[in-house]
C-alpha cells in the first residue's frame, strides 16, 4: 500500500526530469536540426561546473533520498523478523531497490562525464537508463498484478507508460539521431510524474472516485459497478494528462522554433513546402 507523500516525491523527480529533457529535446533541435544527437540527459546550457550538471545531480540525489526514506525511515530499521527480511516492509524493500537503479544510473553518468575513469558513450548510458526503467516496470508490474481492484488499475496504467520510457530509451540507443524518439522519451517520463500525481490525489487524496473509499490501508468500492466507473476515470484523467501534455509540447515548439529556430530549419520547412506544391 502506498501514500500519498509515496507518490507525490518520486513524481515530481520524474516530473522535473521530464519537463527539462522535451524543452532540451526542442531547443537543441530547433537551434541545430542536422547535428541533433539523442541525449539521455541534458546540460544546463551556458555554465561549467556542477550547475551544467544539475539534472544528474537531481537523478542521484533525489534517488537517493527517496532510497532513505523507503529503507530507513519507513522501515524503522526493522529488516529481520527471526532472521528473515520483515514480511511487513516487502513493499519498501522493492522500492528502495527500484531507486537504486536510478542512483546507480546518475552516478555512473556523473562518472562518465566529469572523469575519465569511466568513459561511456550515449547509446551505453541510454542502455543503463534503460535498465533503471526496467526495474521500475517489474516493480509496478507486478504491484499492479497484486494490488487488485481500482489500486491495482491505477498502477497497470503506471506500467504502460513506464514500458514507454523503457522502449524509447532502447530506441534512443539504436538511433542516436532521432529527434521523435528524443522527445518521445522526455514526454514518457513527463507523464509518469504526472500520472504519479493523478495517483496520489485519486487514490490518497480529495479527488477518489464516488462509492470508493480508503480504508486499514486497502482502496475498496461499493460494489462492481463502482469500481468500473472508477476504472473508467482513470482512463479519462490518463488521455486528459496526455492530451494536456502534447498541447504544451507543440506551443512550446512554436514558442523555440520562432525564437531560437536555425536557419537550417527554416529552409527545410520551406524545401518541404515546395515539394508539396509540386
Amino acid at each position: 500500500m502506498g501514500s500519498f507523500k509515496g507518490h507525490v516525491l518520486p513524481g515530481t523527480l520524474f516530473l522535473l526530469v521530464g519537463v527539462w529533457h522535451v524543452w532540451s529535446s526542442l531547443f537543441r533541435y530547433v537551434t541545430n536540426p542536422k547535428s541533433f544527437r539523442v541525449r539521455v540527459w541534458n546540460p544546463v546550457p551556458g555554465f561549467d561546473g556542477r550547475i551544467k550538471h544539475l539534472e544528474l545531480y537531481l537523478i542521484a540525489i533525489g534517488a537517493f533520498i527517496d532510497m532513505c526514506i523507503e529503507l530507513l525511515y519507513s522501515t524503522h530499521l526493522n529488516f529481520f523478523i527471526n532472521g528473515v527480511l520483515n514480511p511487513h516492509h516487502m513493499n519498501d524493500f522493492e522500492h528502495s531497490g527500484m531507486l537504486l537503479m536510478f542512483f546507480i544510473f546518475g552516478v555512473i553518468t556523473l562518472l562518465s562525464e566529469k572523469t575519465s575513469f569511466l568513459p561511456l558513450p550515449e547509446g551505453a548510458l541510454c542502455l543503463i537508463a534503460a535498465t533503471a526503467f526496467c526495474a521500475e516496470y517489474i516493480l509496478f508490474y507486478f504491484h499492479s498484478t497484486s494490488h487488485t481492484g481500482l489500486e491495482g488499475y491505477y498502477h497497470l496504467l503506471l506500467v504502460l507508460l513506464i514500458g514507454l520510457c523503457v522502449l524509447s530509451t532502447i530506441v534512443g540507443a539504436l538511433i542516436p539521431t532521432s529527434f521523435p524518439v528524443d522527445l518521445c522519451s522526455g514526454i514518457a517520463i513527463t507523464l509518469q510524474g504526472l500520472w504519479f500525481y493523478q495517483t496520489a490525489f485519486t487514490l490518497y487524496g480529495p479527488m477518489m472516485p464516488s462509492g470508493c473509499q480508503l480504508k486499514e490501508d486497502t482502496i475498496s468500492c461499493h460494489s462492481k459497478d463502482q469500481e468500473v466507473r472508477g476504472e473508467l476515470l482513470a482512463n479519462f484523467q490518463l488521455f486528459g494528462i496526455s492530451f494536456g501534455s502534447l498541447v504544451a509540447v507543440v506551443v512550446s515548439y512554436i514558442f523555440a522554433a520562432s525564437r531560437f529556430g536555425h536557419s537550417d530549419l527554416r529552409s527545410s520547412h520551406a524545401a518541404l513546402d515546395g515539394i508539396d506544391h509540386d
